[in-house]
């Protein structure tokens, strides 16, 4: 029984198991488990080299590498896309838990997650390992916590309509500040590393250790727009949630409106560049957008035609996400699979086919102990959350 009286239409309906979201999630971690030194492999062996497999291998590389400032490359939408996918999962168990529970208890596991997950960042970062003031405060775990914690109670307490307004008043927010509040000594509207409003804010308020010296990507001010990457998770699960035959049309939906942010973010972005380590509004648009176009292709191939066994090791990695994240940070699957296949049997493989082919070896060896973990993990149904 809801003991908080009247539910908002986005708390009511079924909650049914969407899968694809948790294969979408694995498919994301499998690039930071290891997907990105394979990419990094092939470009080496590519070096030198002419033809089509040349050339993709270099594509592969080069998609695998972050953006030095400004742009936009494959391997900048890795985070986004896992704070989007928080915003799309929390409506699923939000939804669930205030059924069942009500939404005091909802608010109550909201806070408790938020308080476990920013521990979690603070111990991922070194925890108190070092003297003050070289302890990092914010970073990449820090602002999953803060995204779904703001996401989750805006959720909990706005309609969707106040859920859009929130997301628009967050970029919008951001881009005025960020466009016209000027920086002392070099005024307003500049966007460059270091010289930026987000930059000086860090730089001056932001305490600990700052992961680019004087300021840092996961910094105070850019926060907020994260937050707006989350609620547009949230928004594209309301729209998953939603009673309707006809699965297919969320799927095309999706994609749809994921085409039309990469597009309206593209277009943003001649203004206010699209920058991940500021994480500006127009980055927010076009890293949802691809986030949105990816869950509606994953939602259509997996959930609507049912086409799942090749998702299995995804979906695996996807159950328990943060576990592996911590374990990989904590023994390294690539540096373990180095004691296995490294020294002379790389060097083997490098002499025998081509320079890289060792280091390919030790990533899809890595990848391999990986995905085992996850199947064992799951299989045995041990789904270690917070």
């Amino acid at each position: 029984m809801n003991n908080s009286g009247v539910t908002s239409p986005a708390l009511r309906g079924p909650s049914p198991r969407v899968v694809s979201v948790d294969a979408l999630r694995g498919f994301d971690m499998f690039w930071i488990l290891g997907g990105d030194s394979l990419a990094a492999a092939l470009q080496e062996m590519s070096r030198g080299k002419e033809g089509v497999l040349a050339a993709a291998g270099n594509f592969a590389g080069t998609q695998l590498e972050h953006v030095e400032w400004a742009g936009f490359r494959f391997y900048d939408l890795i985070f986004p896309l896992f704070v989007f996918i928080v915003g799309v999962s929390l409506v699923f168990s939000l939804t669930r838990l205030v059924e069942q529970e009500g939404k005091a208890a909802a608010h109550r596991r909201v806070l408790r997650r938020f308080v476990l997950l920013f521990m979690l960042a603070l111990i991922y970062s070194g925890g108190v390992s070092k003297l003050w003031p070289d302890i990092r405060l914010l970073g990449v775990l820090n602002r999953i916590a803060l995204c779904y914690l703001f996401a989750s109670l805006l959720f909990l307490n706005l309609r969707w309509r106040g859920l859009i307004a929130a997301l628009v008043t967050l970029l919008a927010g951001y881009w005025a500040l960020m466009t016209f509040v000027p920086v002392p000594g070099i005024g307003a509207g500049v966007f460059e590393p270091g010289q930026n409003l987000s930059n000086w804010i860090d730089a001056n308020y932001l305490p600990g250790k700052r992961w680019d010296g004087t300021w840092d990507p996961e910094g105070l001010l850019s926060t907020l727009p994260a937050i707006g990457t989350c609620l547009l998770g949230v928004l594209a699960g309301l729209w998953l949630r939603r009673p309707c035959d006809c699965a297919r049309h969320k799927s095309l939906w999706l994609i749809s409106g994921g085409v039309i942010l990469v597009l309206l973010g593209s277009i943003w972005g001649f203004q206010f560049p699209v920058v991940k380590k500021i994480w500006t509004s127009s980055f927010v648009l076009v890293a949802g957008g691809w986030s949105a176009i990816l869950l509606g292709v994953f939602h259509q191939v997996v959930d609507v035609w049912g086409r799942q066994k090749w998702a299995v090791p995804f979906i695996w990695i996807g159950a328990n996400a943060i576990t592996l994240y911590f374990v990989d940070s904590i023994i390294g699957f690539e540096k373990l699979a180095h004691r296995l296949v490294g020294g002379d049997v790389a060097k083997f493989f490098n002499q025998l086919l081509t320079p890289g082919a060792g280091h390919l070896l030790a990533a899809g060896v890595g990848l391999l102990l990986a995905v085992a973990m996850a199947g064992f993990l799951y299989r045995r149904k041990i789904f270690l959350r917070v």
